[in-house]
């Protein structure tokens, strides 16, 4: 070893020892790392009878529908959706964050360049008769650099942390854009019924005032009392009284949709009314154990629980010194100068001119290990508040678990219990049809009038409007299914989360199950 490197070593051997005596002193209050905390990877559904089917939701599951009016709605919606810009820019918000957190690590290299020129104080420490000068010129030029070592990783978690940040606001734009999807096919459907519905009321109204007619000829030759004029009129009123209600639900469907779409109701496309689509309402058959990957919301409170864990070991960091090394290398001069400023640079005794010249090259490297020895609690308050933050996370993801398990439950049972009613409706359907085929042919064979035959369609339109009306339901049912089942979306938590942490989805060999068995 040299002279020059013995010395170095003398230089750094205090700092090495300091910094291994802040280490053993901190050593007992230092907190122990923590560990991925165990979370749950199924959904509470053991137990729920639902039928099952082969396969999950895909990514645009509203073509299932095969209507083109709604693909053009949701195009539209997916477009032009303020919401969903709102979301997009938290999702640009935090790759911003990511940026920031990667650009504090690794060199950093500054320079900086200054000339001064003081006049110094006649009667100062050194008075300027003894320097022979009143004025001088001072110039620096300098390049510094500064290297952090992140030894205990604190700034490698923070960029980690910012990532998870950034993946939780994606998820959290696929909820978004789930919620707009489901909202924009709910309010289209809900539309096409009013229409099918709407239909129905104007039949409805031609037969009750058919049925008035027949009333007020009847009174009117003396054959009925007047009052069956007036239940003739109350009923058709009632009548009436829906379609006007059903057209302006029709008007209002129409400024929800506009609104979803973040357009006016003239610039929706033209929609033509057309027979609600078939509906499926049936669950994916390993939807207990996948469900927690499908689901946008449990993803992002995953990425919370990450991110909440990196933020656990940037604070536990904070306990250990920071070790950097600072750089300097430059020029500085420092001449006497004349009261005249022209004459600055000319190259007198008076100027900045030696400035450039080997003598005054300046250079400078600086270890330096930051100590935390004393700070007041606030190590301590900042670890307390990120494990509180972790917690809060992990309580939401159980949150958000057992949400999906409500939704999932609820949907499916409400689907089984509209198809039931629907299949009994059905029946009240065909016995009013066969109904209204035997008063028709009394009718045809003079046995009877028209108001046996105007009664029993009047009826047989009131159950067709109450099967549209389930049908609607069942509809509503299966894209808030659909929702439930998380729209197609996947999550790629697993490959991306730290190695320890325990598996949020997996796939079920049940395949091929038969329907209502135990999920």
């Amino acid at each position: 070893m040299n002279a020059v490197s013995y010395r170095t070593a003398l230089r750094l051997r205090p700092a090495a020892c300091a910094t291994l005596l802040a280490i053993a002193l901190s050593g007992c209050m230092i907190p122990a790392k923590l560990q991925h905390p165990v979370l749950r990877d199924d959904v509470p559904l053991a137990g729920l009878q639902a039928p099952t089917r082969a396969g999950w939701p895909d990514a645009d599951w509203w073509r299932v529908y095969r209507d083109p009016q709604l693909d053009e709605l949701i195009a539209l919606a997916m477009k032009q959706s303020p919401d969903l810009a709102q979301a997009h820019a938290r999702v640009q918000t935090a790759e911003q964050s990511v940026r920031v957190a990667a650009a504090q690590q690794g060199l950093t290299i500054n320079g900086s360049a200054q000339l001064t020129r003081q006049r110094m104080s006649d009667h100062g420490l050194i008075p300027p008769s003894l320097l022979g000068f009143n004025w001088y010129n001072q110039a620096d030029l300098a390049v510094q650099l500064e290297y952090d070592f992140d030894w205990w990783g604190k700034k490698r978690k923070s960029i980690e942390a910012a990532l998870d940040q950034a993946h939780a606001a994606e998820a959290q734009h696929s909820a978004a854009a789930l919620t707009l999807q489901n909202a924009v096919a709910d309010t289209y459907f809900g539309w096409l019924a009013d229409e099918s519905r709407l239909t129905l009321a104007r039949q409805s109204v031609a037969v009750q005032a058919r049925l008035l007619q027949i009333a007020q000829l009847r009174v009117h030759q003396g054959v009925d009392l007047p009052d069956t004029v007036q239940q003739a009129q109350a009923q058709l009123a009632a009548t009436q009284q829906a379609q006007v209600t059903l057209e302006g639900s029709v008007q209002l469907r129409k400024v929800v949709l506009a609104a979803l779409a973040n357009v006016s109701p003239s610039e929706l496309p033209a929609l033509t009314p057309h027979a609600l689509p078939d509906v499926e309402g049936a669950l994916p058959d390993d939807v207990r154990l996948d469900l927690i990957a499908r689901r946008p919301d449990i993803a992002a409170s995953r990425w919370q629980i990450e991110a909440a864990l990196k933020q656990v070991d940037v604070a536990r960091a904070e306990y250990f010194p920071d070790v950097s090394i600072n750089a300097m290398a430059g020029l500085s001069s420092t001449n006497q100068g004349s009261p005249s400023i022209p004459g600055l640079m000319t190259g007198s005794k008076g100027d900045l001119g030696n400035l450039f010249t080997a003598g005054s090259r300046v250079f400078g490297i600086t270890p330096a290990v930051h100590l935390p020895i004393f700070q007041g609690g606030r190590l301590k308050a900042n670890y307390g508040a990120s494990r509180a933050q972790l917690d809060a996370s992990i309580a939401q993801y159980d949150v958000s678990v057992t949400n999906a398990a409500r939704d999932v439950g609820t949907q499916a049972v409400t689907a089984q219990q509209i198809a039931a009613r629907r299949v009994k409706q059905q029946t009240q359907i065909n016995a009013n049809q066969a109904l209204l085929a035997s008063a028709r042919a009394r009718q045809a064979r003079g046995t009877q009038d028209a108001r046996q035959s105007l009664a029993a369609e009047a009826q047989l339109l009131q159950q067709r409007d109450q099967a549209v009306s389930l049908r609607a339901q069942a509809l509503s049912t299966d894209l808030a299914l659909i929702k439930a089942l998380g729209g197609g979306y996947r999550s790629d938590i697993d490959a991306a989360a730290a190695p320890n942490s325990s598996s949020t989805a997996s796939t079920s060999n049940s395949a091929g199950a038969p329907d209502h068995e135990r999920l």
